[in-house]
């Protein structure tokens, strides 16, 4: 007869582990976004983003063509900042 024992917590521990792997992968998958990812991504409609952000000279933008794209990660880097300048309340 063959007894197998399983420490949980070190399960636990290598399934969180390797979850936060699969996400920061995941996140790096595009290099720029697109105005759909854009929208997708931060849950704001096109007309907020014009109206709050979109002219800050800090956020990252160019225009290719007739297409607007958003390199990820220093998209990333500005919302985050640009979210803690905003007021509470």
């Amino acid at each position: 007869m063959i007894q197998v024992q399983i420490d949980e917590e070190i399960v636990k521990e290598l399934c969180k582990e390797k979850i936060e792997a699969v996400l920061k992968d995941v996140s790096k998958e595009l290099v720029f976004w697109d105005r759909k990812e854009l929208i997708r991504r931060t849950c704001i409609s096109w007309n907020t983003i014009v109206e709050k952000f979109f002219h800050d000279p800090r956020f990252p933008k160019y225009k290719v063509g007739s297409k607007w794209y958003f390199p990820a990660e220093d998209t990333t880097r500005f919302l985050l900042k640009w979210l803690s300048e905003q007021p509470r309340g």
